[in-house]
């Protein structure tokens, strides 16, 4: 996988929920992306699938077919319980994650409860 290339594009999901006109004008700010399918972090040189459900639409070079069933499969991997972290929200519970590599799923469990969350995002690097 590594040198291959993904595109992410918001359009495939956030777009669907605009007119016509607001996502022509958002495609322009907003245009697609090109990133790699398999990136290191800068830190660690650890690597990383950079895909996902929400963004990621294709793979470049690779027939449409093949594109779509290598993501799914990727994008499949994010389901596997060994993979994954589920934090029992108490009261003071601080989580903090890096969006490089990780995929967040909010699950609505805490009902009748609120939860605040306040977001912050440090600018990095393009991956590469």
């Amino acid at each position: 996988m590594e040198g291959l290339r993904a595109v992410h594009d918001f359009s495939q999901s956030f777009g669907k929920q605009l007119n016509a006109e607001d996502l022509a004008r958002a495609q322009q700010k907003y245009p697609p992306v090109v990133h790699p399918v398999v990136r290191a972090l800068p830190e660690s040189g650890r690597k990383l699938i950079y895909v996902n459900r929400i963004f990621t639409s294709r793979i470049e070079g690779l027939e449409p077919e093949e594109s779509r069933e290598l993501l799914e499969f990727l994008f499949d991997q994010a389901r596997h319980p060994e993979y994954q972290c589920r934090l029992r929200w108490r009261p003071g519970t601080i989580a903090f994650w890096d969006n490089r590599a990780t995929q967040h799923y909010a699950n609505g469990d805490y009902c009748p409860r609120t939860r605040v969350m306040e977001r912050v995002t440090i600018i990095g690097d393009r991956p590469e």
